[in-house]
């Protein structure tokens, strides 16, 4: 398998891995555009633009962009992070100049119907809606609200209902024309995908487009709070986070193993100690998560309102145990278990595709699979035992809680456990 890289002369970066045997290919954009270049009035905006490009373009209806692809037997699909929109298709290889050809369409061409736009306005006032009556949604929007306060990284992708309600046509023009400039897209294709191809195509279609500046996304600060919001439902939902490096810190390895540790897996600690052993919930998990600049270690557990506080004290400690304690059985398992998710989920051209834009956003190149095999087997005990030192002694703590949380202990109390 070949990765190959072109610049157009305008920014606007091409980057494809062709992957021999197959008869299929995924290709997309990935714009630099997520909500944390949100300011704090267009909060939603990124999230409602990417359900504008399905509802028409200048050339096309929404069910002609629906019928060009789905005719082929083919598959288009949009999402917004934090710090990304893609727009993404998966067809045969035959079909691809046709994919391209649709996903540069909506994205450079969007109609913003009136009408279009207050039916789009609907169906994601009722997303809202729905995340709103999902607890396990609302209780991390919130953890990532206390985490970084103030702070568009802090805010939800979907934004809220009042602000969603207000958007005009010429909210989302403007958002287009600051945040869609060339030098913030990448083109990523993987699978039946031939390079020199795709990039003759791309320069017809995007080759036109003027270079422009944009601004860098505000430096992000983890500080840490909480929020307990007293509900009576079937569960508490209860969250922790601890600040971690970001994508472009070779400790992100480190932190990743650390947390696949502790709560990655049935074999973990946490689900060992809190489920396996006490009964004390049916879910419970941690994980690292990271950002261009910034990065979170979180847990997560449901539990009942009479548990909560056992499960609290006993969460705080394994994760203290877990500093000096953990053993090189536990450590090679979890570098297993990295490894293995990371061969598993790259057998397919989508994930392919997303990798590619995803480190090309970050290294502005495409580090191979060996080289992130050998990041993730050099992370040995010394560095998972200064990492954790690191965490408990040194990070920010922040906390979120929503249900019948009366018992929970303050986060001083957690923290005070932590250091013990």
């Amino acid at each position: 398998m070949t990765v190959q890289i072109h610049r157009l002369s305008n920014g606007l970066r091409i980057v494809t891995e062709h992957m021999p045997g197959l008869k299929s290919a995924s290709l997309g954009l990935w714009i630099n555009a997520g909500g944390r270049h949100e300011r704090v009035e267009q909060n939603g905006i990124a999230h409602f633009l990417e359900h504008m490009a399905f509802k028409g373009t200048r050339t096309r209806s929404a069910l002609e962009i629906a019928e060009a692809i789905e005719d082929v037997g083919g598959y288009i699909n949009a999402y917004t992070s934090r710090e990304m929109t893609a727009y993404y298709t998966r067809v045969l290889q035959e079909d691809v100049p046709l994919a391209l050809d649709v996903v540069s369409d909506i994205v450079l061409n969007p109609l913003f119907d009136l009408r279009e736009i207050e039916v789009e306005r609907g169906v994601i006032l009722q997303e809202i809606g729905q995340a709103l009556d999902t607890p396990d949604d609302v209780v991390f929007d919130w953890l990532q609200e206390v985490s970084y306060p103030g702070q568009a990284l802090g805010r939800s992708i979907l934004g809220p209902a009042e602000r969603v309600g207000t958007f005009s046509r010429e909210d989302l023009s403007k958002f287009v024309t600051e945040r869609y400039g060339p030098g913030q897209m990448i083109l990523a294709a993987a699978g039946a995908v031939d390079h020199d191809k795709l990039v003759r195509q791309a320069e017809a279609l995007f080759g036109h487009l003027r270079a422009s500046p944009f601004e860098v996304a505000d430096p992000a600060k983890f500080a840490g709070g909480e929020r307990r919001e007293i509900k009576q439902l079937e569960q508490v939902h209860f969250t922790l986070a601890f600040e971690s490096p970001s994508y472009r810190d070779p400790a992100i390895y480190t932190a990743q193993i650390f947390a696949t540790a502790l709560g990655g897996g049935m074999s973990s600690r946490l689900f060992q100690e809190i489920r396996e052993k006490r009964g004390l919930c049916y879910s419970i998990f941690a994980q690292a998560s990271a950002y261009s600049d910034t990065g979170m270690t979180t847990i997560y557990a449901g539990t009942s309102g009479e548990q909560l506080g056992e499960l609290c004290d006993i969460t705080m400690d394994e994760i203290r145990k877990s500093v000096d304690g953990l053993t090189e059985p536990e450590i090679a398992r979890a570098r297993a278990q990295m490894k293995a998710g990371l061969l598993m989920g790259l057998e397919s051209p989508s994930a392919r595709a997303e990798r590619l834009a995803r480190v090309l956003s970050i290294w502005d190149r495409v580090p191979t699979i060996e080289e992130t095999i050998q990041n993730i087997e050099a992370v040995g005990a010394d560095r998972l035992r200064d990492f954790g030192a690191e965490l408990v002694t040194r990070s920010p703590l922040a906390m979120a809680v929503y249900g019948p949380a009366g018992d929970v202990p303050p986060l001083d109390q957690l923290r005070s456990r932590l250091a013990a």
